[in-house]
């Protein structure tokens, strides 16, 4: 009788670190096939969970060993079930789950090879026991010998079913098991049936019953996540996958709200839309000066009234001078007011000599430094007025001045502009314009800087609750948007109602009581030229590398 070892295979371990798993004499199964010896054989017992029955089932009753019967050939069953094995169990499907397949699924049953019985054999009597139910037959009490097939030896432990490989135990190892094939029992050929007349009218016929099929097992799909892989990734997407296809388009980029091909369309809407509206407000205030009340306003308030005796004909030099002054620090105080509303994390700091702890950003102090240098500037220029009497020509003195800038308002709308001289007198709206920006504009956009200034005393809590800070931040850029907007009318006017004439009277302090005689005169648009490049040229170079040293004569410079 020839014994073959089946050896289990096993997986990983359980828990980190121990041994694999199932332990290596968790399921010892062995084969016992026939070696074609007469040796009397039992039949073990049927397992409870064998699929297949027998087609004819004999059962014999307990014999003593000592009884001579017992080596009589009996009648063997044509094939009996080997025993149940164990399933072994591999990974939960789902994590934290229990180990697949459940420990209640039995394996299917393996048919074991019943020895053959040969023709020396004797026959064999059997009777069946008193117990025996109604389903089972009779046994037959005296069997001929039939002539079987002789025994099929099982295959070879070298052939048979290759082993399934797994991971290495080591790393770097190779995979587990080491090569081979798994031990299997050869299909034991059917025995060749001789009919018998004397048997078959002995021994009533069993029904066979078809075997029940195999239960189908419903393998879970696993919906949880999916298990690593096992193995590294070497391969790696390129370039290529990663590159935008054809048909997608990046995304444009944007200035504030919109785009850039947005902007091009918001001011071509716009400017197209501003273009009828100053066309429709043309023709309708030309209708309107056309009427008889319209020429009736306009004798009577001509857009300019005179100025009180003893005004001042002209403007001497230093007033050129202060306009000029006057210019250039408000350019660079818009420039740098502007760099710190959009500066976020400033790079270089300053701080005074006798107080380190406190520190303001370099542009914060560009800013504050230009206007305590305009303030200077203009309180110069507000002295210098009253005491010169120029002060006559930008302040109103009659309450005419009112509907007079209405009618000078009307004409610009007509493009019919009011004949001026500026060497003289301004007309009613340039008045009020000067007015407001000189003694109004100015002193707001002073005294809300100062809140918002490090001069201001941060412990005076009466002052404070009375001027919150809040409501300078409120007026201070307002003012700014209206001192932009006044810079370009005042340069848009300057050009339109005679540029030469205009610039001599503002930069070169020439001009006559009579309109056109500095009319073709080109030195004020030359001086007008150069101030233009000084003022570019110093927005230019209000950066940090220009402004560091300027800024360490008066205290301290460091970055961030």
């Amino acid at each position: 009788m020839a014994t073959y070892a089946r050896s289990v295979r096993r997986g990983l371990p359980r828990v980190a670190g121990g041994d694999p798993w199932p332990p290596a004499d968790a399921m010892p199964v062995t084969a016992d096939g026939s070696d074609g010896d007469t040796a009397p054989v039992d039949a073990p017992p049927a397992p409870a969970g064998a699929s297949a029955p027998a087609p004819v089932e004999v059962q014999s009753p307990t014999v003593e060993p000592a009884a001579p019967a017992v080596n009589a050939a009996a009648a063997p069953p044509p094939q009996t079930m080997a025993p149940q094995a164990r399933v072994r169990r591999g990974l939960p499907r789902v994590p934290g789950g229990e180990p697949w397949p459940p420990a209640d699924q039995a394996a299917p049953a393996s048919p074991v090879p019943s020895p053959a019985i040969t023709d020396s054999q004797a026959p064999a009597e059997a009777a069946p026991p008193p117990s025996a139910t109604h389903d089972r037959a009779p046994a037959v009490a005296e069997a001929p010998p039939r002539p079987s097939a002789p025994a099929v030896p099982a295959a070879p432990a070298g052939e048979g079913v290759a082993l399934r490989r797994g991971l290495p135990r080591v790393p770097g190892g190779d995979p587990w098991p080491p090569a081979g094939f798994a031990p299997t029992v050869a299909a034991e050929a059917e025995p060749i049936h001789t009919p018998d007349p004397a048997a078959d009218a002995v021994a009533p016929v069993v029904s066979e019953q078809p075997p029940a099929p195999p239960a189908e097992v419903a393998v879970p799909v696993a919906t949880g996540p999916r298990a690593p892989l096992p193995f590294t990734p070497s391969v790696w997407p390129g370039a290529a996958a990663s590159a935008p296809r054809a048909d997608e388009r990046p995304e444009p980029r944007r200035y504030g709200p919109f785009t850039r091909l947005q902007w091009a369309g918001a001011v071509v809407v716009l400017g197209a839309g501003l273009l009828v509206a100053a066309g429709m407000a043309v023709a309708l205030v030309r209708w309107l000066l056309s009427t008889q009340w319209g020429e009736g306003f306009l004798a009577q308030y001509p857009g300019e009234y005179h100025l009180p005796e003893g005004a001042p004909v002209g403007f001497p030099a230093w007033l050129g001078w202060q306009h000029f002054f006057n210019a250039f620090l408000i350019i660079l105080i818009i420039r740098s007011g502007l760099q710190v509303r959009r500066e976020k994390r400033p790079s270089v700091f300053w701080s005074p000599r006798g107080t380190a702890k406190r520190k303001i950003s370099l542009a914060l102090w560009f800013h504050q430094s230009l206007d305590i240098l305009w303030l200077v500037n203009g309180v110069v220029f507000v002295i210098l007025l009253f005491v010169s009497g120029q002060w006559m020509r930008i302040v109103p003195t009659s309450w005419e001045v009112f509907p007079n800038a209405v009618s000078a308002a009307l004409q610009y709308v007509s493009l019919d502009w009011p004949t001026e001289n500026g060497w003289v007198n301004y007309n009613a709206l340039q008045q009020l314009a000067y007015f407001t920006t000189v003694f109004v504009a100015a002193p707001l956009a002073a005294v809300t800087g100062v809140r918002m200034s490090g001069v201001w005393p941060k412990n005076a809590t009466t002052l404070n609750r009375l001027y919150p800070l809040e409501w300078a931040r409120r007026i201070h850029f307002p003012v700014m948007i209206y001192f932009v907007v006044f810079i370009v009318a005042h340069v848009a006017l300057v050009f339109a109602t005679g540029a030469l004439r205009n610039l001599n009277h503002m930069y070169a302090a020439q001009g006559s009581v009579d309109p056109g005689a500095y009319a073709d005169n080109w030195t004020g648009f030359w001086i007008f030229v150069g101030s233009v490049v000084v003022m570019a040229a110093a927005w230019i170079a209000a950066r940090p590398l220009v402004l560091a040293p300027i800024a360490r004569l008066f205290g301290k410079v460091s970055g961030r």
